[in-house]
C-alpha cells in the first residue's frame, strides 16, 4: 500500500467509473480528495463511501465545460484543502450517434467541450496554484483511440482525446522548471458505464475481459507515489484480449 498522506487531490469525473475508483484508491492511501462531476447525488454517494472507510473527502459539483464553474471550484478547493498537489482529469463523454453518417454538430461541440476544453479549463485554473507552491502533478485520462486507429470511438471522441495527449506533453515542456509534471494515461477498453453509449451493445462476457476501473486506479496511485524527480510522460495500457485490434462493426 502506498502512503499518500499529506497529498491533496482534485478529481474530475469522480461520480462513477474510473474517477470513482481513483478517488477511493487515493483516499484509502491517505490522500485528501476533492471530487467533481455534474451529478451532486452521485458525488455524495462516492463521498459517503469514502467517509465510511475513514477517508478525507469533499465534493464540488460542476460542469467541467464551464470555465467559470471550474475556476470557482479550484479556488474553493485551494481554500478548504490548503493546496492542490494533484489534478486528475477523468471526466469524459461520447454520443451513441458518433459517426459522420449520423453525427449532429451539437454532439460534436458537446463531446469536445467536455473531453478537451474541460481538461484545459481545469489545467488553466490549477496551474497558477501549482506554480506558487513549486510543486504539482497533473494526470489526464486520454484513450487508446488517441494513439491507435479505433473508428468505433467516432471522430469527435478521437479528436478530443488526441488533443488531450498533445496538451499533456505541452505541460511537461513548459512547466518543468516549476517542478510541475503531467502524465497522460491512454487506456484501451475499460468496463465502465460509458460503454452503454456504444451504438452496438457489448456482451457481458466481452466486458469481463476488459480493463477494470481499479486497474486505472492502481496505475494512478503508483504514478502519484513516485518520487517528484520522475515524470511518467505517457502511459498506454490495454486489455490483453484487446478487442480494438479486431475488425469492428
Amino acid at each position: 500500500m502506498h502512503d499518500l498522506s499529506g497529498k491533496s487531490v482534485w478529481i474530475t469525473g469522480a461520480g462513477s467509473g474510473i474517477g470513482e475508483a481513483i478517488a477511493k484508491s487515493l483516499a484509502a492511501a491517505g490522500a485528501q480528495v476533492a471530487l467533481s462531476a455534474r451529478r451532486e447525488e452521485a458525488l455524495q454517494k462516492v463521498a459517503n463511501e469514502i467517509t465510511s472507510d475513514g477517508g478525507k473527502v469533499e465534493i464540488h459539483p460542476l460542469d467541467i465545460s464551464n470555465s467559470d464553474q471550474v475556476a470557482d471550484a479550484a479556488r474553493n478547493i485551494q481554500a478548504s484543502m490548503g493546496k492542490i498537489n494533484v489534478l486528475i482529469n477523468c471526466a469524459g463523454m461520447n454520443s451513441p450517434k458518433r459517426h459522420w453518417r449520423d453525427l449532429d454538430i451539437a454532439d460534436w461541440h458537446r463531446i469536445v467541450s467536455v473531453n478537451l476544453n474541460g481538461v484545459a479549463n481545469t489545467v488553466c485554473a490549477t496551474l497558477p496554484l501549482m506554480r506558487a507552491q513549486k510543486d504539482g502533478l497533473i494526470i489526464n485520462i486520454a484513450s487508446w483511440a488517441a494513439k491507435h486507429e479505433f473508428p468505433v470511438a467516432g471522430p469527435a471522441y478521437v479528436a478530443s482525446k488526441r488533443g488531450v495527449v498533445d496538451l499533456s506533453h505541452s505541460i511537461n515542456q513548459e512547466e518543468m522548471h516549476n517542478n510541475i509534471r503531467c502524465c497522460c494515461i491512454s487506456p484501451g477498453e475499460v468496463a465502465t458505464p460509458i460503454l452503454d453509449q456504444r451504438p452496438v451493445p457489448i456482451k457481458e462476457d466481452e466486458r469481463a475481459l476488459m480493463l477494470k476501473p481499479d486497474d486505472l486506479a492502481d496505475m494512478v496511485t503508483y504514478v502519484i507515489a513516485a518520487p517528484a524527480r520522475i515524470c511518467f510522460n505517457e502511459i498506454i495500457m490495454s486489455p490483453t484480449h484487446n478487442r480494438t485490434l479486431l475488425p469492428q462493426p
